[in-house]
């Protein structure tokens, strides 16, 4: 089985940075992409920011130029640093990884239990 936990998140003002970390633990052989993602009340959760396994990263538009996700292969660890905040930024934020691979099981999608950031004015 594989597990992702995630640590961060919290309060703090608008324009401030907080940091998102989250660890995938488990006998992991490979994992396809690690990425951000955020629900809002009464929304769907999106995509904040992935990277998979090359390297590739991907932004949602809003963030470009504030956040940046970084990714330790090697200890199956992704963070986000959060900078310049805004309101809108607030959500809970949840740890996704896709296409984990333990021994000869493959996971399509594994996600964390999500923490909360909130971005006050």
């Amino acid at each position: 089985q594989v597990q992702l936990v995630e640590s961060g998140g919290g309060l703090v003002q608008a324009g401030g940075s907080l940091r998102l970390s989250c660890a995938a633990s488990g006998s992991i052989y490979n994992i396809n992409a690690m990425g951000w993602y955020r629900q809002g009340p009464g929304t769907q959760r999106v995509l904040v920011a992935r990277v998979d396994d090359g390297g590739s990263t991907r932004y949602a538009d809003s963030v470009k130029g504030r956040f940046t996700i970084s990714r330790d292969i090697g200890e199956n660890r992704v963070s986000l640093q959060m900078d310049s905040l805004k309101p809108e930024d607030t959500g809970v934020y949840y740890c996704g990884a896709k296409g984990v691979v333990i021994g000869r099981e493959r996971y399509p999608e594994v996600w964390g239990q999500g923490t909360l950031v909130t971005v006050s004015s």
